[in-house]
C-alpha cells in the first residue's frame, strides 16, 4: 500500500519530526508512507471571512497539486466520522482489499481545508472533537496509520 500524507505547512519542531520518523521507520514492512507538505499561504492575524477563503483556496489548490486522480483521499476534518483505531484499521484493510492501493490523508492548515478539497476526498474522518494543531496532527495520524497495521496483522500494540 502506497500511503501519503498531504499537509500544509512545514515541520519545523523537532520532537515532532522525531516522532514522525520513529513511526515512519516502524511502518516500513508495512507500507510505503510519504509525507507530502505544502507551503502555507502567509497572512495576518485576523482575516475576514473572504479572505479565510482565498487563504484555504490557495493552500486547496497546493495540496490538490500533489494528489492524482487514482488516490483515494481521506480528509481529516473536525466535520468528518469519528473513527476508532479498529475503525481506520478496517477501513485501510477494505481499501487494499478491494484494489485502493493509493491513499492520501489530507491535513488542513490552521484554517482547515477547502471546498474544493473537501469535494475530492473521498471520505472525511475525524479523530474527535477536539482541534489538534495541524502539526501535531501529522505525527497523530501517522501513529494511528501503524496502529491500524498492527491491528490488521493481530500484532500486540494497540491495547
Amino acid at each position: 500500500m502506497n500511503i501519503s500524507i498531504v499537509s500544509v505547512g512545514k515541520l519545523k519542531e523537532k520532537y515532532l519530526k522525531l516522532g514522525i520518523d520513529e513511526y515512519l521507520k516502524r511502518l516500513g514492512p508495512y507500507a510505503k508512507v510519504d509525507i507530502i507538505e505544502v507551503p502555507d499561504e502567509k497572512a495576518p492575524e485576523t482575516l475576514s471571512d473572504q479572505e479565510m477563503i482565498m487563504v484555504k483556496n490557495a493552500e486547496g489548490e497546493r495540496i490538490l497539486a500533489k494528489i492524482g486522480q487514482d488516490v483515494h483521499v481521506i480528509a481529516m476534518a473536525i466535520e468528518g466520522k469519528a473513527v476508532s483505531s479498529e475503525d481506520l484499521a478496517k477501513n485501510l484493510d477494505q481499501l487494499a482489499t478491494y484494489g485502493k492501493s493509493k491513499v492520501a490523508f489530507v491535513i488542513g492548515g490552521s484554517l482547515g481545508l477547502s471546498d474544493a478539497v473537501m469535494k475530492r476526498a473521498n471520505e472525511k474522518i475525524s479523530f474527535g472533537k477536539i482541534t489538534y494543531p495541524h502539526q501535531l496532527m501529522k505525527l497523530v495520524l501517522v501513529e494511528q496509520i501503524y496502529r491500524a497495521f498492527r491491528i490488521n496483522r493481530g500484532e500486540p500494540y494497540h491495547k
